[in-house]
C-alpha cells in the first residue's frame, strides 16, 4: 500500500515546486522540492565560493522563515547545482530540496499545512532567488518564465 504523497504548489512564475511526504500516515518529515534554471547574470573567477554561498543563504533562510510552532528546528538543506558546467549564455538546472521534521502530528491533507508550506516556500524563494545578484531564473531550458496575470478596469 502506497503511503508518500506529493502536492504541487502553484504561483511561482520561475519555479517548479511540490511538496510530499514519505509517509502520510505517520508525518515525521516533509521534503520541499523546488526546480529552476538558473542562468549567470555575470562572469566570475570562483563559482564554487557563489554555490557554497548561495547554500549558506538558503540553510538561513530556511532557518529564520521556518514556523517553529509546526515544525522542529532540525532541518536538511541540499542544494544541488552542478558548479562545473556554469557559464555565461547557458542555463543550468537547480534542484533544492529541503526537509523539515515535524514537531507535533498534523493531517498532510490539511489547508492549514499547505498554506504555511507555500508561504514558506514564497519567503525563500524572494529572499534567495528574486534578487540574486549572480542568476536569473527560469521555469524551463528554453527560457520561459509564466505571464504574470494583469488586472484590467472596466470602464
Amino acid at each position: 500500500m502506497k503511503k508518500g504523497k506529493n502536492v504541487k504548489l502553484t504561483g511561482f512564475r520561475s519555479c517548479k515546486v511540490q511538496f510530499g511526504t514519505v509517509d502520510s500516515k505517520e508525518l515525521k518529515t516533509i521534503y520541499i522540492n523546488l526546480q529552476t534554471w538558473v542562468e549567470p547574470k555575470l562572469d566570475t573567477e570562483n563559482w564554487n565560493r557563489i554555490v557554497l554561498n548561495m547554500n549558506r543563504s538558503f540553510k538561513h533562510s530556511v532557518y529564520n522563515n521556518i514556523d517553529k510552532t509546526i515544525f522542529d528546528e532540525k532541518f536538511i538543506v541540499d542544494l544541488d547545482l552542478r558548479m562545473s558546467g556554469i557559464q555565461l549564455k547557458k542555463k543550468s538546472f537547480l534542484n533544492l530540496e529541503t526537509t523539515l521534521f515535524v514537531n507535533d502530528p498534523i493531517d498532510f491533507k490539511s489547508p492549514k499545512l499547505k498554506k504555511i508550506i507555500k508561504k514558506f516556500v514564497k519567503d525563500i524563494y524572494g529572499d534567495v532567488l528574486t534578487d540574486n545578484e549572480y542568476f536569473k531564473c527560469y521555469l524551463t531550458k528554453n527560457g520561459n518564465i509564466k505571464p504574470t496575470k494583469v488586472k484590467t478596469e472596466i470602464s
